[in-house]
């Protein structure tokens, strides 16, 4: 099997044109959707409004303003240490996926009440299914290996109404699988989402901070500030983003009409060769990578299904039926 690619209209450097976080974050309006944040805004060195990303709390107070005005979600709140992640890139995620299903529906996008995706790692923060269920209404399940993490989680969809009934955060028990003793009898998903822990050791990932806080300019001493944080299971595994991505097609491919498509990011390009590898392996009948970008950072999403074409017009006269 060749891995059919997304072939590139142009190097990507913006967000996926969808993504409400295109423009600049217009401080003003947020400080006055959500007041905390003002405190923490200031003029930078080139006159504009900002705050300071090396500071977790701004960076937390940031991320609750622009998740009330855009996504309707007035109480969000994460346990201190976890990751409090970086929303435009997260979105860009969902988008593509979006883009994804659409292309795999004769390009309609099914109706999102139809649509449940597994979000594996949701993690304390549970942004992509805020997300998700934000712009396009899908259910959601959000794995992690992590009890404070999956109790987080919970209490933000209690907390919210418009998350009411669309999220159900749930512990994977085994902390070495991933679909494995999770996913019910009979279960399925329109597709599956996953941002894998990027470092293969904790040594690499503290090496990793310490980088990007020097970047930041709060390097200083023995023990950098995170700004984004991260527990460690939250930033690397054994094997890092590679080793994970493989165990997930295997997996995967154990499984293979549990969804119409399997995906996951991949952060480093020299990883891509080992996942398709894997892919052939595992029977996967079609591989899509999706090359994303925010200014310098580039990343890509790999997808994949193990489903024939008859089982996959099979799926969308069964699921799908209500968006043609």
């Amino acid at each position: 099997m060749k891995p059919n690619t997304t072939p590139p209209l142009a190097e990507k450097d913006q967000l996926h044109p969808r993504n409400p976080h295109r423009a600049p974050y217009d401080f003003p309006l947020l400080s006055k959707v959500s007041p905390e944040l003002a405190a923490f805004v200031r003029p930078n060195p080139h006159g504009s409004l900002s705050i300071d990303f090396a500071n977790p709390a701004a960076v937390k107070a940031l991320n609750r303003a622009l998740l009330k005005h855009f996504y309707n979600v007035e109480h969000w709140d994460i346990p201190k240490g976890y990751l409090c992640p970086p929303i435009p890139g997260r979105a860009d995620y969902v988008h593509y996926l979006a883009d994804l299903l659409a292309e795999s529906n004769g390009g309609v996008l099914p109706p999102g009440e139809e649509i449940t995706v597994l979000d594996v790692g949701v993690g304390a923060n549970c942004i992509y299914p805020i997300i998700g269920r934000r712009e396009y209404g899908w259910h959601f399940v959000g794995s992690d290996i992590d009890g404070v993490a999956v109790r987080a989680a919970q209490q933000i969809e209690a907390a919210n109404p418009a998350l009411a009934g669309a999220i159900e955060a749930r512990l994977q028990p085994a902390r070495t699988r991933i679909f494995d003793g999770l996913i019910q009898a009979g279960e399925v998903f329109d597709m599956t989402m996953c941002n894998p822990p990027f470092h293969a050791s904790a040594a690499a990932a503290a090496a990793g901070s310490q980088r990007k806080a020097a970047g930041l300019g709060t390097g200083r001493g023995p023990r950098p500030v995170l700004n984004f944080g991260g527990q460690n299971n939250e930033l690397w595994c054994e094997g890092g983003e590679a080793s994970f991505i493989r165990r997930m097609v295997q997996e995967s491919g154990r499984r293979p009409r549990t969804a119409y498509w399997f995906t996951s990011l991949v952060s480093k390009k020299e990883t891509l060769p080992g996942v398709y590898r894997a892919l052939q392996t595992a029977g996967a009948t079609e591989v899509r990578t999706i090359e994303m970008a925010q200014g310098q950072k580039k990343s890509r999403l790999v997808a994949w299904t193990f489903l024939s074409p008859a089982q996959r017009e099979a799926w969308r006269k069964t699921r799908w039926a209500d968006s043609h």
